[in-house]
């Protein structure tokens, strides 16, 4: 990896180094992870301009779009630098309706790995998440799903396994299966799962948060409109997203960022959040949020 670009700097994913700032391609599809995109010329750029920019962490899903993600990653990219790490995930699919389902059984893992090696044109991907249903509950016994991610690393189809939308006792469970990563939707006003975070730092685990700056989807608080994110985004000259990716950056060395965009002001702005240092006092108010909303 090139010394002079590494946005966020370095730490390790399934035995690979990458950028702590890396790039989600789930907003590449169409509205609502569905279809084209609307400018598939733009969702290729912004690809291309992300590696430019010295990110090598690119996290995808086969059920992006359907068959829209990965395609547009190999377009983009192939054939890949060799320091270029894909990730992605199993456990979900769509419906023709676009509706998630549960792809949970491990035939259905099996294939979902199967085809990302189709789409995304390799031999191996590099990390591959089981994505369980976020619940609480596996609908499928988790220690066949697990034996069944080991039988494809061994195979050399995966690299690395990582775990998504997991609680704290499903990781005990995994933490035998060599688990390389963690991620779970995670962001400066939602840190329910802050005891999986210290979890998965002290097992040296990478925590992957998604919804960073809160979901798109539902009513969940968007960590941009608050108003001591704002405060510190003038203080520091910085955009309210940056300033919540720097505190996530700032607030444990195991998190890795994927933020995701379609726009290529966006992606250059995120991966600049590397820049902006929050200073001693700012930590604190932003650290503080979490007890003023009330921990759970």
């Amino acid at each position: 990896m090139s010394t002079e670009k590494q946005p966020g700097g370095r730490a390790m994913l399934g035995g690979r180094a990458v950028t702590r700032i890396g790039y989600g391609a789930m907003q590449l599809p169409g509205p609502g992870v569905l279809g084209p995109p609307r400018d598939r010329a733009m969702a290729l750029a912004v690809l291309r301009r992300a590696v430019e920019l010295g990110v090598n962490h690119i996290d995808t899903a086969q059920y992006y779009g359907p068959n829209v993600a990965n395609e547009l990653i190999r377009a983009a990219l192939h054939p890949y630098p060799d320091d270029l790490v894909l990730v992605t995930k199993v456990g979900a699919d769509r419906d023709r309706q676009g509706r998630w389902i549960s792809a949970q059984r491990p035939h259905q893992l099996r294939a979902g790995v199967e085809a990302n090696l189709r789409s995304l044109g390799v031999e191996r991907i590099d990390v591959v998440n089981l994505r369980l249903p976020g619940d609480g509950a596996t609908r499928v016994d988790l220690d066949s799903q697990l034996a069944e991610m080991i039988a494809l690393r061994a195979e050399g189809k995966i690299g690395a396994i990582g775990i998504s939308s997991v609680d704290i006792d499903q990781l005990r469970q995994a933490l035998p299966a060599g688990i390389a990563c963690v991620q779970n939707a995670y962001n400066l006003l939602d840190r329910a799962d802050e005891p999986l975070l210290d979890f998965c730092s002290e097992h040296d685990i990478a925590w992957v948060p998604f919804f960073p700056l809160g979901s798109a989807f539902g009513a969940a608080a968007r960590v941009t409109e608050h108003p001591a994110v704002l405060d510190a985004a003038a203080a520091h000259g910085a955009t309210p997203a940056q300033v919540a990716l720097a505190w996530l950056l700032a607030h444990d060395r195991h998190i890795l960022l994927i933020p995701g965009t379609s726009s290529l002001e966006h992606l250059d702005q995120n991966v600049a959040a590397a820049d902006v240092r929050l200073d001693a006092a700012t930590m604190s108010v932003l650290d503080g949020l979490a007890a003023a909303r009330g921990r759970r």
